[in-house]
């Protein structure tokens, strides 16, 4: 669906007078009401202001689109509006609105919004673009414009199939959300466009699968590629040569991927049976599975982990320790509450964590038997103590799902010599009842090994001095800053994670603000010593303040893979100084994510906020001693 097929002339206003973001918002929500699209005004304009109370909509470089899903909504339709003068819309670089588009989409109307959202922002990234619009003399050459673009844009997006087929297909995904998906597909399209070759790219996002491929496609494909940082559907390539890479090498390197597409030395996939499960010849390492299965995991086990966290460190904050110190959580009514909530999310993050990674392995049946394998973990069940002993915690829970997903893989290969009549009795009886029971002994046969690894490793962590503690501090801080969302980083935080199973609240605090720390002292950097940075990279630091507050390190990583020998070192001083600081001002921290928005639950968060002051402004200094200025 294209954006002038939802945008008609009595939907634009060119050169509107608005001083303010309700003006400009009534101004565009009149214009739907004009054109038809909505039928209750009042109520979308609610639908409208709830969606801007999550988040401006307002994405910067005088661009805006606020969208709503509302029942007021009959059709989806665009409006828009152009403010020469700007209007404040709360932009991420707090600089005015001129380009106004809103977006009115009917509840249970699929994902139409998403997609014109993500259109928009593609088109609107080109600033001759946008001065183009913002030029127009009429609504008509405004439309035109916007015609134009996207047929530039996405003429090439159903392309006219040759009888031959398409040469290469293409499936991207990333486990969060949107924009790697789309950006790799956009990558490995428009270089297979360039290089004259006829490729079709399939998106996973968090919408769903869109451009599927079909099976006659697939069929008549010489080869494909899997841009992926999660599971996808692999059963449909097998005996197809398939190149299985990450979804930041579809966006940085697709013209290498397409180029080993084309020379036929791509191994051949083989599948086994199971629906999704990746059994893959020889493409990806074995520590590249070993870790996306363990990340599976970790990613599944974190809601549990963040909202039983926050829940019993506001029940901590909210009792009175002197009723009874034996009892503190649950002295009051309220913070008993929310210990009892708080403890019950806790109570399933170690099944949940072995359950995903067992799932990873094995698909489905793996999720049954990893799941108990980690509640027999937490419970320490032996064959001499079937009710439970000493907790194997963590690191059982962590055997307990690659173990558990291996057994089911094993079963597999056994059962797969059985007649197909009984292809259905294998996931509802002899998968999970075999599984469970293999996991079962395993368990028991290791819990009291596992337990006293677990609980030497708490003793020691316990037992540290002060010094220890802040040399740990200063190594995973450090490691947070390595490699920014790679393996060193993800190690760290899965210790930290690992920690707050164990009680240990003070190494996640740690490993956090190490995490906090690169884009803060970039954005920093970029603010103070400006002659360090072109103009494109200073507004770029500028988003970096939020993304580092937010505890999103990926943020630097543009600015580390431009300058790594003068970035990446200064990020991992100012890291190393806050995490080590940390450790020595004795924070402690029980959810493991959430930036600033969880320093109320921080331990000594007056501290800790000095902490984070002080890594930053180190990073920052180091980084602008290192940096030359850039010439003009």
């Amino acid at each position: 669906m294209r954006i002038t097929d939802l945008l008609s002339k009595d939907a634009v206003v060119l050169r509107a007078k608005v001083s303010n973001k309700e003006e400009a918002f009534d101004m565009l929500i009149d214009l739907h009401e004009k054109i038809g699209s909505i039928t209750n005004k009042k109520l979308y304009k609610e639908d409208i202001m709830k969606r801007e109370a999550q988040g401006p909509t307002a994405i910067g470089d005088g661009i805006a689109i606020p969208h709503a899903k509302s029942s007021a909504v009959k059709k989806p339709m665009l409006t828009a509006i152009t403010v020469p003068d700007g209007v404040d819309l709360n932009a991420l670089d707090q600089q005015p609105s001129k380009l106004i588009f809103m977006i009115a989409a009917p509840e249970g109307g699929g994902d139409t919004h998403l997609e014109l959202l993500s259109r928009l922002t593609v088109m609107l990234m080109d600033a001759s673009f946008r001065e183009e619009l913002l030029a127009a003399q009429n609504t008509d050459a405004f439309l035109k414009i916007i015609d134009r673009k996207e047929t530039e844009k996405y003429g090439h997006e159903e392309p006219v199939q040759k009888k031959d087929g398409y040469r290469i297909l293409a499936v991207t995904a990333c486990p969060t959300g949107i924009a790697h998906t789309f950006m790799a597909a956009e990558a490995l399209t428009n270089k297979a466009a360039e290089m004259g070759i006829n490729l079709k790219a399939e998106t996973n996002g968090s919408g769903g699968a869109k451009n599927v491929l079909t099976r006659q496609e697939i069929e008549q494909a010489d080869a494909i590629i899997i841009a992926a940082d999660k599971n996808v559907e692999m059963a449909r390539f097998d005996g197809k040569r398939v190149i299985k890479t990450s979804v930041s090498e579809g966006i940085h390197k697709p013209e290498e991927l397409i180029k080993r597409a084309l020379s036929g030395d791509a191994p051949v996939y083989h599948h086994n049976g199971a629906k999704t499960e990746e059994r893959y010849s020889g493409d990806e390492s074995f520590g590249r599975k070993i870790y996306k299965h363990l990340m599976n995991g970790v990613s599944h086990m974190l809601p549990f982990v963040v909202g039983g966290g926050i829940l019993i460190a506001l029940a901590f904050l909210l009792d009175d320790y002197a009723i009874d110190p034996s009892n503190f959580g649950k002295n009051t009514p309220l913070a008993a509450f929310f210990k009892t909530l708080g403890d019950t999310a806790f109570g399933f993050m170690l099944p949940i964590l072995a359950g995903y990674i067992a799932m990873s392995i094995a698909d489905r049946p793996g999720l049954a038997v990893g799941f108990v394998g980690g509640a027999l973990a937490v419970s320490g069940m032996t064959f001499l103590n079937p009710d439970g002993g000493i907790s194997a915690g963590f690191l059982g829970a962590l055997f307990a799902g690659f173990v558990g997903g291996y057994i089911v893989v094993g079963l597999r290969k056994i059962f797969s010599k059985l007649p197909d009549s009984l292809e259905g009795i294998k996931p509802v009886l002899l998968y999970p009842l075999l599984g469970v029971l293999l996991i079962g002994v395993v368990m028991c046969a290791v819990n009291p090994l596992i337990a006293m690894l677990n609980e030497a490793l708490n003793n020691g962590l316990r037992s540290m001095g002060t010094t220890s503690k802040v040399l740990l501090g200063i190594v995973l801080g450090g490691m947070m800053s390595i490699d920014m969302g790679g393996p060193f980083n993800k190690a760290a935080y899965v210790f930290g994670t690992a920690s707050i199973a164990s009680g240990e609240y003070d190494i996640m605090a740690a490993v956090m603000i190490g995490g906090m720390i690169p884009p803060l002292a970039i954005a920093l950097c970029s603010t103070f010593f400006k002659n360090r940075f072109t103009p494109a990279e200073r507004q770029s630091g500028l988003v970096n303040y939020i993304l580092g507050l937010c505890f999103i390190s990926e943020g630097a990583i543009p600015f580390a893979a431009a300058d790594p020998l003068r970035v990446i070192p200064s990020c991992i001083v100012g890291s190393a100084v806050a995490g080590g600081l940390s450790m020595l001002f004795g924070c402690t921290l029980m959810a493991p994510h959430g930036g600033i928005f969880v320093f109320p639950v921080v331990g000594n968060w007056p501290m800790y906020l000095l902490a984070l002051v002080i890594g930053s402004v180190v990073g920052c200094i180091m980084l602008a001693f290192l940096k030359k200025p850039v010439q003009k």
